[in-house]
């Protein structure tokens, strides 16, 4: 049985069932331009009733008994491993993702959800110290209703990871997913949930573009925001979050620094970087955007990294065996093929790639790239590997810090303990010896710092302190007289 019957659900968003939104947008396939689905397009009118029905839903979810709470969050794992075949060409034709980032994504989604099944029966309080006459205790209690405003780059994953244990814990949640991926990231939510058993009300998926993500965000009863994209919009949702004092998690964009230090082994080193480089397009914010490289090996590297870019692929990853799909849109394509030229212009060495075919871009190695250069000081979003030069360690790290970005960082060292050493002098959130930069699991503290995000993280361990308030609770058996 298919759950993404979408002939069905043309012109329709889910809020409170499927109904019909105020406007449609066409769903359409980057690498052919074939429009594959026309689905609802939420208005900020949406938006507000939404919300209304999520806080009046919100309250009976969070009263929910916290084993059904977790058997709905495990039934939806198992619904979504059951039609990941059917999931996965929605994220190929409407995301532009290979075959093998699809089943990855997929497998990553499926284990956010079983994380977050494991969170509403772990203790979620204190009991606290009070004198023998009463109780005193600090708990956990939801936040209400959840925003959530996820990207197109990994519309699945990244929607799941707020949504997931968001409802886990007790709350509501509004998904506003991109409009470039509503079926991936959002409708796939959806019917994942619907299916899985999850009341009428306590989730409503919308997609649509900046209205509805503003109205969203400014909504007074959305008391927290958690948000995934660029941080040019990031800055926008923290600023009308700020205003209204609301909680809000920001993951944004990253100019992550690979750093192959002169004791590195070269093909495992260049193969690190090629993927973190290449993998989606280098549509990713922990793309290896900067490979900074000692000289005593610079030459050898970048040979071996251009040559392992000419070797791949890009072509229609639903009929092709691609190593690379298509860039999401033109706009993309415009401004990763300007940042190449500019970069070229001033001075930069085309090592492989700098040319495309309709949305496909090759993947390109620029040598000879200097710290002002675009390739250097601009998120790319695109497959490029722009390569700077760095006479020792020190070096290395003053230019791999030389940004306001602060995800990711990796190195590539013959020695762990050289590269640990170097890890604690990189301001990243992340740091990766003998790894690359694109690496993430439903486990681990995931976030940055600077224009990276605002210090919050996702990951199992840091869910509760993401979707949930303490409250400070005492009883006493009766009513206690005062002096007053």
């Amino acid at each position: 049985m298919d759950i993404l019957d979408i002939g069905a659900l043309t012109g329709k968003v889910f809020s409170s069932g499927w109904v019909t939104a105020s406007g449609t947008v066409d769903v359409v396939e980057p690498a052919t331009g074939k429009t594959l689905a026309t689905t609802g397009l939420a208005s900020a009118a949406d938006i507000d009733a939404a919300v209304r029905t999520a806080v009046e839903a919100q309250i009976s979810w969070a009263d929910t008994e916290p084993a059904e709470r977790a058997a709905v969050l495990r039934r939806a794992a198992g619904i979504l491993e059951a039609h990941q075949r059917e999931v996965a060409e929605w994220l190929i034709r409407e995301g532009g993702a290979v075959a093998p980032k699809a089943a990855f994504e997929i497998r990553s989604a499926a284990d956010e959800l079983w994380a977050a099944a494991a969170l509403p029966t772990q203790p979620h309080g204190h009991l606290l110290p009070s004198g023998p006459e009463f109780e005193s205790v600090g708990r956990r209690v939801p936040l209400g209703v959840v925003g959530v405003i996820s990207p197109w780059n990994f519309p699945l994953v990244l929607a799941l990871r707020a949504v997931a244990p968001a409802l886990a814990l007790g709350n509501a949640v509004v998904l506003k997913p991109d409009v470039q991926t509503p079926v991936s990231g959002g409708f796939a939510v959806a019917r994942i949930f619907e299916e899985a058993g999850l009341p009428e009300g306590v989730l409503h998926v919308l997609p649509g573009d900046a209205e509805p993500g503003e109205a969203l965000t400014a909504h007074p009863d959305v008391p927290m925001i958690a948000f995934t994209g660029s941080t040019a919009v990031g800055r926008r949702v923290g600023e009308v979050a700020g205003r209204l004092l609301k909680r809000c998690s920001l993951e944004l964009g990253g100019n992550n620094a690979l750093i192959v230090l002169d004791d590195a082994d070269l093909d495992a080193a260049s193969s690190a970087g090629a993927w973190g480089a290449f993998l989606h397009q280098g549509q990713i914010c922990m793309a290896a955007s900067r490979h900074v490289v000692l000289e005593a090996v610079a030459d050898e590297y970048l040979e071996r990294l251009a040559g392992r870019a000419r070797a791949l692929v890009a072509d229609d990853p639903w009929t092709t065996e691609a190593a690379l799909g298509p860039l999401i849109n033109a706009t993309q394509l415009s401004r990763v093929d300007s940042i190449v030229r500019e970069t070229v212009a001033a001075g930069a060495d085309l090592r492989a790639g700098g040319d495309y075919r309709d949305l496909f871009y090759e993947p390109t190695v620029l040598a000879g790239v200097t710290t002002e250069m675009p390739a250097f000081t601009q998120e790319i979003f695109g497959p490029v590997a722009p390569v700077v030069v760095v006479r020792d360690e020190d070096e290395a790290v003053r230019v791999a810090n030389q940004t306001e970005y602060g995800l990711v960082a990796a190195v590539q060292t013959g020695s762990p303990e050289r590269g640990r050493r170097l890890a604690r002098r990189l301001r990243t959130g992340i740091v990766h010896v003998n790894g690359q930069t694109v690496d993430d699991n439903a486990f681990v503290p995931f976030g940055g710092t600077g224009a990276s995000g605002n210090g919050s993280r996702h990951g199992a361990l840091h869910s509760w302190d993401e979707f949930t308030r303490w409250q400070w609770l005492t009883v006493r058996p009766a009513a206690a007289p005062y002096p007053f």
